[in-house]
């Protein structure tokens, strides 16, 4: 147990908000399009699987993914997107990143910006905070449906790192370059997921009150609503109870 299921539960009780936005598969588009720039055959390209795969999880139609690979290789017109990763702060000192894809860098600098200064947040410079989170594939499971037992059975069998438990949410963790195995190893077992990603988990977490806690929240929606953001991760711990504004 590493503590990794703080993060599961943040993002879980995200999940069903994001789900709604009709945004998702937008962001998985530009996620495949510019993995598949190295190559539209996912068996040779682990970065296209992956995303592949997360696409997948959410439900989004082979036809986009196809659509999708093609506009990465240039066969519906090349996909023009930049990587761009930001790093700041948010209120009560929560460490956020948020990660864009965009085909226009100042117009997205400008957003990222405004959407920190609102929030009363603050973008930091390259580093500030990124050296508090590190990369691993995460795979989440409803402690309902799965038995923790097998599963965790299974998942170490398949190369995964480590298994925790919390709030009714099994959370997998892998490292990235082993997340496409274990997730395929598991689904061929008949585990179903109800989220897995290659995400930026946080070393330690910052416990802030409730009042805190929203703005972050608000914060994490307001850049999320962003076209040009694909992900944003921060290291903040949820205080028990917390009710979310509808």
């Amino acid at each position: 147990m590493s503590g990794h299921s703080k993060w599961a539960t943040i993002k879980h009780a995200k999940g069903a908000a994001d789900a709604k936005r009709g945004q998702l598969f937008t962001k998985f588009v530009k996620e495949i399009s510019i993995a598949a720039k190295a190559g539209g055959d996912p068996a040779s390209n682990p970065r296209l699987r992956t995303a592949i795969l997360k696409a997948r999880a959410a439900n989004m139609p082979n036809d986009n993914i196809e659509r999708a690979i093609k506009k990465g290789t240039g066969e519906l017109g090349a996909a023009t997107y930049e990587e761009l990763l930001y790093e700041g702060y948010g209120p009560g000192g929560v460490a956020v990143l948020v990660e864009v894809l965009t085909d226009n860098k100042n117009r997205s600098a400008a957003a990222v910006r405004n959407h920190f200064t609102k929030s009363g947040g603050n973008l930091g410079a390259t580093g500030s905070v990124a050296y508090m989170f590190n990369r691993k594939g995460v795979i989440e499971y409803d402690s309902e449906t799965v038995s923790e037992d097998a599963l965790m059975e299974s998942a170490l069998e398949a190369g995964a790192e480590d298994i925790s438990s919390e709030d009714g949410v099994v959370t997998v963790t892998t490292d990235p370059n082993d997340f496409a195995n274990v997730l395929e190893a598991l689904q061929a077992k008949g585990f179903a997921s109800i989220s897995a990603e290659v995400s930026m988990v946080p070393d330690t977490y910052v416990t802030l009150d409730a009042e805190e806690a929203k703005k972050v929240l608000k914060m994490v929606d307001r850049l999320e609503e962003d076209e040009d953001v694909q992900n944003v991760y921060t290291n903040m711990d949820i205080p028990e109870g917390l009710e979310l504004d509808a």
